[in-house]
């Protein structure tokens, strides 16, 4: 019923088989109306890089046609929180206890071989980490130098922190 109103709740650390998915899910929803809004709620502990990259494309692709609404529930980690910086402009929100995590990504997983494979991996890894940095710069107005050095280390933002940021649009605040 959730996809029939155009609903996707992720609540998962995002692998190669919960990206897949998603992504057959907002293809989907997009094949059954290309122009109404897709509302989009994370609660993720994290992502691996390249599965949610795919993701990505999918919703920039995706926002050409309709808008796509997203909301963190409780915590975005890593590549979560760049998903939920993904959606329309206005449209980025979160609840107000809400929490985000921006990260470096790492190796999916360690890399075996000769030195010469595990420097081509790392370089890789760098490669795309670089372009991550520069497209989150692009979803929040910040210069990239500055994203650079807020991921250096490990980036917490609270709701309202993340607003400032760029990262979200505005704080979800409760009916009176």
């Amino acid at each position: 019923a959730m996809y029939r109103d155009r609903t996707l709740m992720i609540s998962r650390f995002i692998d190669e088989e919960a990206a897949n998915e998603i992504i057959a899910i907002l293809l989907w929803m997009r094949q059954q109306d290309s122009y109404k809004t897709i509302s989009i709620y994370f609660n993720v502990p994290g992502a691996l890089l390249r599965p949610a990259l795919a993701i990505y494309d999918l919703i920039e692709q995706t926002k050409e046609s309709c808008e796509i609404e997203t909301v963190n529930l409780g915590l975005c980690t890593g590549m979560g929180a760049f998903l939920c910086a993904a959606g329309t402009k206005g449209k980025r929100s979160a609840m107000p206890n809400s929490r985000f995590l921006l990260q470096r990504m790492g190796l999916d997983k360690p890399v075996r071989g000769q030195a010469t494979d595990i420097v081509l991996e790392v370089k890789n890894i760098k490669m795309w980490n670089d372009r991550v940095e520069k497209e989150l710069a692009k979803l929040t107005g910040q210069p990239v130098e500055k994203v650079q050095g807020d991921l250096k280390r490990d980036f917490y933002l609270s709701s309202d922190e993340a607003v400032q940021y760029g990262l979200i649009d505005q704080v979800l605040l409760p009916a009176p």
